[in-house]
């Protein structure tokens, strides 16, 4: 008898079917399944003791601001408009600091570390839109003092 390497295929031929699916070096690429990335951290989004404070704030400020232009109370009502004005625009301010704290941007603005350049036609609207909010403000407050 002579030892020597033993033809496994011939000897046991219900090992065949496993022995088509295996390559000399391990499985065949389409038994693999692919690499799946996923994040460990749970998504950034704003809570609500994050939102309760500024949504608060902006009805307070926005109330402050249209009840006196609206009523007309005379005098002390053009410095509580102004007063709720600069309340409405600190909440806002204080909404758009913690969004972009949790990673959201402006629409039409690239996120912030993404290296691209935003479009100058967007900044512009933004920057119209804010200007044409702030001059009917003040002409509204403007016109309650005349």
């Amino acid at each position: 008898m002579e030892a020597g390497p033993r033809d496994t295929e011939q000897d046991a031929p219900d090992t065949q079917h496993e022995a088509g699916r295996l390559s000399p070096d391990g499985p065949d690429e389409l038994d693999v399944t692919p690499e799946v990335e996923v994040e460990l951290r749970p998504a950034r989004r704003l809570r609500i003791w994050q939102l309760a404070p500024i949504v608060t704030l902006a009805a307070l400020g926005s109330l402050m601001f249209a009840f006196p232009l609206a009523f007309e109370f005379g005098d002390g009502g053009a410095v509580v408009a102004m007063l709720g004005l600069l309340i409405s625009c600190c909440a806002a301010g204080w909404g758009m600091m913690a969004a972009r704290r949790v990673g959201h941007t402006w629409p039409g603005l690239p996120s912030k570390g993404s290296g691209e350049r935003p479009d100058w036609r967007v900044i512009m609207l933004y920057v119209g839109v804010c200007a044409a909010l702030v001059a009917l403000a003040v002409w509204r407050v403007a016109r309650l003092r005349s």
